[in-house]
């Protein structure tokens, strides 16, 4: 980690209707990047409704009560600014950049449309056949689908399991008034962290977001309660026909608060990070089995999951499983090499770092863990935890979370039978 990223302070001060400001101050550059958080996202969804954050994260910023579509568009574009929305597992964000004489007026922007979102209908009639059109395309092709298939495995009707976008269905059942609700229920000062990173002082955006912000009031709160993830450690396989078959198995894994999450991330890194990971190695360059090969554990509020995956040829599927597996599980036995741990540790670390450069970068990192309920301590905490994460801890992990997967294969008929002779 750079001294320079390690000296960064942020200020934190939380406004009197509850919303939390971050300021970091960063003159190197003529430039302000803002992020607005609100907890929740994808995770406050139910079955007949998913897909309802993904519609309103594309509707927001499709008019308001003083501006229409063309109008905001206008704004943005006519001083060279960028803003947007984006709904996550864990929240729901609107990012805005720009250079620092235009950040008033765009903070004013964001806040009409964040507080005042119109939804016109003539809007959400378009966006609705985009996304059906998205669904049906990602229908396609074979990642998705065993990814979308190992969700249900994994959580079943937990929104963790619900694929971002919907299904068609749920997404032809969506009507502007839950979009009013969702905006009214979830888009809130009392769940709304703002993060600002760039050349301006702390007393100076605290006004402007105050002057933004200071006035919204939260409605009554109404809760929601996510049901436990329903975990199968089943094979389901859809048949398509493709050259190439994917391959994909799933743990759950520990959510952000659990201490084994730092020993989790460095399996992680270890097994599916670049092209000097373990399975890359393993399973691509010394095997021959993999067109890609990879693996990923996500950061979330609840249960996470650890997911590797693999591209390859029909006629290796079966060994493919196999191999994804044993790579994966042979960690409860075979401990990582003290080399192994630090190599792990400093490209985790080094990457961490990297990604903390930019204003914008600074704004996401922080609101994001501000959000997530972490604090901005959990910046250094983090890179304590890594540090701390012995040999031992990497394989008591890897007993405890590496057991019997949910598998998740797609491919021709050929390949499907290579898996089941596998089970």
């Amino acid at each position: 980690m750079s001294l320079a990223v390690s000296q960064r302070i942020s200020d934190r001060l939380v406004l009197s209707n509850g919303i939390v400001v971050l300021v970091t101050e960063n003159p190197t550059a003529d430039i302000i990047a803002a992020r607005c958080f609100f907890a929740g996202g994808e995770r406050v969804e139910t079955p007949a409704k998913s897909g309802l954050t993904h519609l309103a994260s594309s509707l927001l910023t499709r008019g308001t009560e003083r501006y229409s579509s063309l109008e905001i568009a206008e704004q943005v574009e006519s001083i060279g600014a960028s803003l947007g929305t984006e709904a996550s597992s864990d929240y729901f964000v609107l990012s805005l950049k720009t250079i620092t004489s235009d950040f008033h007026d765009m903070l004013l922007l964001g806040s009409e449309i964040l507080r005042s979102p119109s939804f016109p209908n003539s809007e959400l009639d378009l966006e609705r056949r985009l996304t059906i059109q998205s669904i049906r395309s990602q229908q396609e092709r074979p990642f998705t689908i065993a990814y979308d298939r190992l969700q249900h495995l994994m959580y079943g009707d937990h929104p963790y399991g619900f694929s971002s976008l919907g299904t068609e269905a749920s997404v032809r059942a969506i009507t502007r008034e839950d979009l009013v609700d969702f905006h009214r229920q979830h888009l809130r000062p009392d769940q709304m962290v703002v993060s600002i990173a760039g050349k301006i002082s702390s007393a100076q955006a605290i006004a402007l977001v105050e002057e933004a912000f200071g006035d919204w009031q939260s409605p009554q709160s109404v809760g929601f309660n996510t049901p436990e993830p329903n975990f199968q450690p089943l094979l389901v396989t859809h048949q398509q026909d493709t050259q190439q078959a994917i391959v994909m198995i799933g743990y759950p894994a520990p959510s952000v608060h659990s201490p084994d999450y730092a020993a989790i991330k460095i399996i992680s890194t270890y097994l599916g990070n670049g092209l000097s990971s373990r399975l890359f190695v393993e399973l691509r360059e010394k095997r021959g089995l993999a067109y890609e090969v990879s693996a990923f554990y996500p950061t979330r509020l609840e249960t996470s999951q650890f997911v590797a995956y693999m591209g390859t040829a029909s006629q290796n599927t079966g060994t493919a499983l196999a191999g994804l597996r044993h790579e994966c599980e042979r960690l409860a036995n075979t401990p990582l090499t003290a080399e192994e741990l630090s190599t792990c540790k400093s490209k985790l670390l080094g990457q961490y770092a990297l990604g903390k450069q930019t204003n914008s970068q600074i704004a996401q990192v922080y609101g994001w863990y501000e959000v997530m309920g972490l604090g901005l301590e959990f910046d250094h905490k983090f890179v304590e935890a890594i540090e701390a994460v012995t040999e031992a801890d990497v394989q008591n992990v890897a007993q405890k979370y590496f057991t019997t997967p949910a598998i998740s294969v797609v491919g021709s008929s050929d390949a499907l039978k290579l898996v089941h002779c596998h089970e």
